[in-house]
């Protein structure tokens, strides 16, 4: 696992503030000190959660999108580590593994023209590359027995979160994915518009519910693909929950529930369907906040929710003053999985 870089002590003191009175989280999470055998060193720590990072938007590039999804472990981790350690917060459960390092990848990838297919092309073979690091190390977390806590990074690496789970526990996963697309488009080589299609063609992904996709953005040959293949792969709209209130929230959960929770089921949160969040497909309307979360509570809680995925996050593309609130969001969004 040469690409995975821990995050030691050292940079817990780097991060961490310290204020009078205070507990933060930060200091009570726990880390590991070798990555020479990350199955053995989680099998044998007392923690349910497992967190790291995949600081990379080459699968967003690669889908001819907007970069800065790289940015978002930086920011999520310190406002994470900042937080208060409580009996609500409870960062005794948590073991920070560290972050992935692609910046290589992403330096080769910065000479590439996106308007150019051969460019295009060479960035979806790095995406390969990627999906192997991701599958390798979320397969030793799963195996281990905890739940990985992954921030991306692009969608594309749902791919390797679903594999890696699958070939843990020796079967298919499902999965439900809050997300304005669909993500199952066409294989027409790796990037973050086809995760979920090449998990499926490929026997990891059994089912896979897809929560909030906007009509305006939905292919029609993926529409009739899911119409093929109803009995593996299920949605509702946005605008039929939120805009036409045709379907009720709550009532959809349940029914997205119903549909994954039969075997083990990643959670899969992008960020591109949260309302005005700086991410590599910014929306003007989406969910907000608060629905967010009490998405991810629900799925959370059942005993078969098996990762948690969030992607697409860019602070880099918000003002100045507003970088550190995407990050915030999303440091709430892995307490609320460790609590469910």
């Amino acid at each position: 696992m040469n690409k995975l870089i821990l995050f030691t002590d050292s940079d817990r003191k780097k991060l961490v503030t310290k204020e009078s009175g205070d507990s933060k989280f930060g200091n009570h999470v726990q880390l590991i000190t070798q990555s020479c055998n990350i199955y053995d060193e989680l099998k044998n720590l007392d923690v349910d959660f497992v967190l790291f990072g995949i600081p990379e938007d080459i699968g967003v590039f690669a889908n001819h999108g907007v970069r800065g999804a790289s940015t978002a472990w930086k920011h999520v981790v310190k406002v994470l580590l900042n937080t208060q350690n409580n009996q609500f917060t409870n960062p005794l459960k948590l073991a920070i593994l560290g972050h992935l390092d692609f910046s290589e990848e992403i330096e080769a990838c910065a000479l590439l023209d996106q308007n150019k297919a051969s460019d295009i092309k060479k960035a979806r073979k790095i995406v390969e590359t990627i999906d192997q690091h991701v599958t390798h190390l979320v397969h030793d977390i799963v195996k281990a027995g905890k739940k990985p806590i992954i921030i991306g990074g692009g969608h594309n690496n749902a791919y390797g979160a679903i594999k890696g789970a699958s070939l843990a526990l020796k079967a298919p996963i499902n999965a439900i994915n809050l997300d304005a697309h669909t993500d199952f488009r066409a294989e027409e080589g790796r990037h973050s518009g086809n995760a979920f299609s090449y998990a499926f063609a490929e026997g990891f992904l059994e089912k896979y519910f897809v929560f909030g996709v906007h009509e305006n953005y939905m292919l029609q040959h993926v529409l009739e693909t899911i119409e093929k293949l109803k009995k593996h792969i299920a949605y509702n709209s946005f605008e039929d929950l939120i805009i036409r209130k045709k379907l009720k929230f709550k009532s959809e959960c349940k029914r997205a529930l119903s549909f994954v929770s039969n075997t083990s089921f990643g959670i899969e949160i992008d960020c591109d369907a949260i309302e005005n969040m700086a991410s590599s497909a910014m929306t003007p309307t989406g969910f907000s906040a608060n629905k967010t979360r009490e998405f991810l509570h629900f799925f959370a809680s059942h005993k078969n929710a098996t990762y948690l995925h969030i992607c697409e996050a860019a602070p880099v593309l918000a003002p100045k003053k507003r970088t550190t609130l995407s990050a915030k969001l999303i440091s709430y969004l892995i307490t609320d999985f460790m609590k469910a």
